[in-house]
């Protein structure tokens, strides 16, 4: 008899899952709540999503770690809490006015000195580290941000990981959208990756349903 598939977590359900599981810090708690209240707020991953990453980071003692797509810094801080005092991580964003507040609440969790916070074109960001020579030096990777340039951080973030590496990947699920018809570039970009990544010899790969889909991907 095949396993049960992934339950569908109703309410109920999933307000039981973060009562048995979430921990956490006092300015992630802020940084939620604050962020739930503004428009585009379902721009933020999930506690239960960034909790996963963060112990996900720990497992594999990742040091360096790069983010492209920050919105309000909560995904960030979540992975920033899980480094070392002495970790690091590029951030990479285009907007102001969303990453602005962020760093309130990163100084308040006390990890505001890990994160380097770059407010450009994330293509041209890791292109100027790659050739800088920091190709192989970081150790984790996630990738938030517009869907039609997935491939471009993909394949910049594979150059820049070690071997071993993950890169997690958000939104490859697209609320469902991918296993039909696409009827917008963002779906059809999602599913071209998708399948690329499914055929792709140079990583280990898991998609997960977590929140609206999370791909994991560990370089050989």
């Amino acid at each position: 008899m095949t396993a049960k598939r992934t339950l569908d977590l109703d309410d109920t359900l999933y307000d039981y899952v973060l009562a048995h599981s979430l921990r956490e810090h006092a300015a992630q708690r802020a940084l939620r709540e604050a962020t739930d209240a503004l428009p585009h707020a379902g721009m933020q991953i999930g506690p239960d999503q960034a909790q996963f990453m963060a112990l996900l980071v720990r497992l594999i003692g990742a040091r360096r770690t790069i983010e492209i797509g920050v919105f309000r810094g909560y995904s960030a801080l979540a992975i920033a809490l899980a480094l070392p005092d002495d970790g690091y991580m590029l951030a990479c964003d285009v907007s102001d006015a969303y990453t602005r507040g962020a760093r309130a609440f990163w100084e308040a969790a006390g990890v505001a000195h890990k994160i380097d916070l770059v407010l450009a074109p994330a293509r041209k960001t890791l292109d100027a580290r790659i050739a800088a020579g920091d190709a192989g030096t970081f150790d984790f990777a996630f990738i938030d941000a517009d869907k039609t340039s997935y491939d471009d951080y993909y394949e910049r973030c594979l150059v820049l990981l070690r071997e071993g590496g993950v890169i997690a990947v958000d939104n490859v699920l697209w609320s469902g959208d991918v296993a039909r018809p696409a009827k917008s570039a963002d779906t059809a970009a999602l599913q071209a990756f998708n399948d690329k990544l499914h055929d792709d010899a140079r990583i280990d790969l898991s998609l997960l349903p977590i929140g609206d889909g999370l791909t994991l991907a560990r370089k050989r």
